[in-house]
């Protein structure tokens, strides 16, 4: 395997965005996009809130245009997905789809999983009613009636959140009680738009064959008794998982599987190795902030492999005047 300057591992905003700059930076970077190239952009319908669009745009569009971009500057993007690396020695080791790819520098950008419940009618209607993100999508559902489902910070975010844009949202929880802080469940349970249905649990959506949210079956746990709600959205807010099952052992993670980075900053603990986007970001999660940091990555890897080429520069004289020494 030849050794790459740049290796940068995911294809969303943030690994578009690093790809971008180191290419422009002529280190010809090497992208490993993932089984699903351009994240969770790829599974939103409209996007309204990336800068530089007079009108919406489809997220799988928008996911194009950057990858194009990056194509055009001369960047190589490779279909595969990391199984594990080896951050011991340099250059890095990174193993992905049977075979070895040996980096001076990595950049981290696989992003993160929203958390879904994993019924079918769920997956059938994302992007169309059924969303994981209120701060992306809440704005469309204007003067409707939607649905969240969580009982976390999450889910009261959430909630407290789309009561901007709709007169009613019902939060739905699992459980008696409100897993969430004090003070977000203070908020919630004061917001008069927000009212709550308890111990039940979302078993369908409604509107699959129309390809638009109608409405939901509810399962209370106690008695067992189905319900159907009229609703037009349905916000899944039961948290995130960052894809950082294949760093474990290797980079200092959180407590909540995220990536730990050095503050205002992409740096980890291991030179060389820079983060970016919602694989290190459990608090804003837009594409523009992991665009922003796919920027800081790529700006911080460049500017590392520069400090480490003219240390090994003033090195070699001084190892070769050492040896030209004469002997006594």
């Amino acid at each position: 395997s030849r050794v790459h300057e740049v290796l940068i591992l995911g294809s969303g905003p943030a690994g578009y965005t690093a790809a971008l700059y180191a290419a422009r930076a002529n280190l010809k970077p090497v992208m490993l996009s993932g089984w699903q190239p351009g994240g969770q952009l790829t599974i939103t319908t409209e996007v309204e809130n990336y800068p530089g669009f007079r009108e919406a745009i489809m997220g799988p569009e928008l996911m194009e245009r950057m990858r194009d971009q990056v194509l055009r500057f001369g960047a190589e993007i490779v279909t595969a997905a990391v199984d594990r690396v080896d951050l011991a020695r340099r250059p890095f080791e990174v193993f992905a789809d049977g075979k070895t790819y040996l980096p001076k520098s990595l950049i981290v950008a696989t992003g993160a999983s929203a958390r879904l419940l994993g019924i079918e009618s769920e997956n059938k209607l994302l992007g169309f009613g059924v969303s994981a993100c209120a701060t992306c999508d809440g704005f469309f559902f204007k003067d409707r009636r939607v649905m969240v489902i969580g009982g976390g910070d999450t889910a009261m975010e959430e909630a407290n959140y789309l009561t901007r844009f709709c007169p009613e949202v019902i939060v739905v929880h699992r459980r008696a009680s409100l897993r969430a802080s004090k003070i977000m469940q203070e908020r919630a349970v004061a917001n008069p738009r927000i009212r709550f249905i308890f111990n039940s649990e979302l078993i369908e959506v409604l509107g699959v064959a129309e390809q638009k949210v109608r409405g939901v079956k509810l399962r209370d746990l106690e008695s067992g008794a189905i319900t159907e709600h009229a609703v037009d959205g349905v916000f899944i807010a039961i948290g995130h998982q960052p894809n950082t099952d294949y760093l474990k052992g290797q980079l200092p993670l959180d407590s909540k599987g995220y990536v730990v980075v050095q503050p205002g900053t992409t740096r980890t603990s291991i030179p060389g190795v820079f983060v970016a986007g919602d694989v290190a970001d459990s608090v804003y999660r837009q594409a523009v902030t992991a665009a922003g940091t796919g920027c800081m990555a790529a700006i911080d890897a460049e500017r590392w492999l520069e400090a480490e080429a003219h240390a090994a520069s003033h090195a070699a004289p001084a190892a070769a005047s050492a040896t030209s020494l004469p002997r006594g």
